[in-house]
């Protein structure tokens, strides 16, 4: 699929129900329906807040939807809003579009998008070879620790990228998701 002919903007209320169904279909049968429903609670959550979700769409269809969410970090002394930090999860493309480039294009424009509207910090919980693609780089070694341990073999999964040069120096602690991603299994294998 040409990236040309994807577009990427925010998502809308009447949006809901078509995004929930990418997630359903990209997520397969037995996560699927797990992340939905923590994607409809994210989506209701006044401790998301503030919540961007956007969305690739071709030819009026969806296919591609990702969400950032509020984070707030605790250092030892202190708890930082993160008004200006975000988390990315979950993103989906459906099955059948994978390996065609609209989770790449729909990330680094929604990243461009944030970065516009003055987020300096993005976090995510997935796969280095994927999003190190984008410039994300291991958190915990910024000083940055996940809502729960992350297992050492794991421990680059836990990623953050700078949309704002050097912003990683006024936050360390532990980041801490809105109460809906803050569930313990969300976290662990």
């Amino acid at each position: 699929m040409n990236s040309h002919a994807i577009q990427v903007r925010p998502a809308r209320s009447d949006d809901r129900d078509r995004i929930l169904a990418v997630h359903l279909n990209a997520f397969g049968g037995d996560e699927g329906p797990v992340i939905v429903s923590l994607l409809q609670e994210m989506l209701d959550d006044p401790t998301a807040k503030p919540i961007h979700s956007f969305l690739a769409e071709s030819n009026d269809e969806i296919v591609g939807h990702v969400l950032f969410t509020s984070v707030t970090i605790e250092s030892a002394s202190v708890s930082t809003d993160a008004t200006n930090a975000q988390i990315l999860a979950p993103l989906a493309v459906p099955s059948e579009l994978h390996g065609k480039g609209i989770g790449t294009h729909l990330v680094k424009e929604s990243l461009q998008q944030l970065a516009a509207v003055g987020v300096q910090l993005v976090l995510v919980l997935g796969y280095p070879g994927y999003y190190s693609r984008f410039g994300f780089v291991p958190a915990g070694a910024r000083g940055l620790q996940a809502p729960y341990p992350i297992p050492e073999k794991n421990a680059d999964a836990w990623m953050v990228l700078e949309l704002e040069a050097d912003a990683a120096k006024s936050f360390d602690g532990t980041v801490k998701c809105c109460e809906a991603l803050s569930h313990q299994k969300y976290w662990v294998e």
